[in-house]
């Protein structure tokens, strides 16, 4: 989504003023239905765009350890460098830090979406520059970073999807269900901002209801059953309703017995760490 390095405060709007109690009563529902089955379904957590230390990111690590929830960190190598280095150097194991490309730069023709990582340029030169990016996302960060690339805007070529390992990455993830076998990819599922229409919270009962879907599929075997459901946040792009959201969904989600948040080990074994 489009990088932003402040954090712009938006009034909340109709959509996101509603609690959508029904909305929230079907995923409750949806998680006893896993409990019932003996099973607990799984959650994780990706934000994208960060580049340095800032109020957003401040609220952000807040909330992850309020919640004891694991997150990760989507950081944009081009821009970042020490600061955000020395900010994450505190904080506990949980929050890790995965590839967003390389500069949050699109490269297609203004008449296409924008892409980074699409067929615009020779795919060398693409893996070069993730390959720089990696390389100083494991200097800058250490242990703390994974070797997963998530794409500007979720939208990668296939010829540099099936390649991204000479730049030294194991896994992806972008946004939707991955596709069977997909055992290196681990998608989003639920984008809480309304990027065609205010730019601010997209709404509760749309959040709960993308949610609660892939719950659904994921249980009945219409999608990946292991294939945790992915809340995907941008903290430079949060209103207030984002934060109500994201520290109402966090509180649901931690204390229902038929749901559980892996750690960054468990949730990133398929990408090599």
């Amino acid at each position: 989504m489009p990088m932003n390095h402040q954090s712009i405060p938006r009034p909340p709007t109709a959509a996101s003023a509603r609690p959508a109690p029904a909305a929230w009563a079907a995923l409750t529902g949806e998680l006893d239905a896993w409990a019932a089955a003996g099973r607990r379904a799984t959650f994780w957590w990706r934000d994208d765009d960060a580049v340095e230390p800032g109020p957003a990111l401040d609220r952000l690590l807040a909330l992850s350890a309020k919640h004891a929830a694991p997150l990760a960190l989507a950081v944009i190598p081009a821009g970042s460098g020490a600061a955000l280095s020395e900010r994450l150097c505190g904080e506990p194991p949980q929050v890790s830090v995965l590839q967003h490309g390389w500069a949050h730069r699109s490269h297609a023709p203004a008449t296409e979406k924008k892409q980074e990582l699409g067929g615009h340029r020779p795919v060398a030169a693409v893996l070069d520059e993730l390959d720089t990016g990696r390389g100083r996302l494991e200097t800058l960060f250490g242990s703390r970073f994974r070797p997963v690339l998530v794409p500007p805007w979720n939208r990668i070529a296939p010829a540099i999807a099936l390649r991204i390992g000479e730049a030294g990455l194991a896994g992806l993830s972008t946004f939707g269900p991955r596709s069977a076998g997909a055992d290196a990819t681990l998608n989003t599922h639920v984008d809480i901002v309304d990027w065609r229409g205010s730019r601010g919270f997209v709404g509760a009962a749309a959040c709960l209801t993308a949610a609660r879907r892939h719950l659904a599929d994921r249980r009945a075997g219409r999608v990946d059953a292991d294939e945790p459901t992915g809340l995907l946040t941008h903290h430079l792009d949060h209103d207030e309703a984002c934060w109500d959201f994201v520290d109402a969904f966090l509180t649901a989600t931690r204390a229902h017995p038929g749901a559980v948040w892996p750690a960054p080990e468990a949730l990133f074994a398929g990408a090599g760490r």
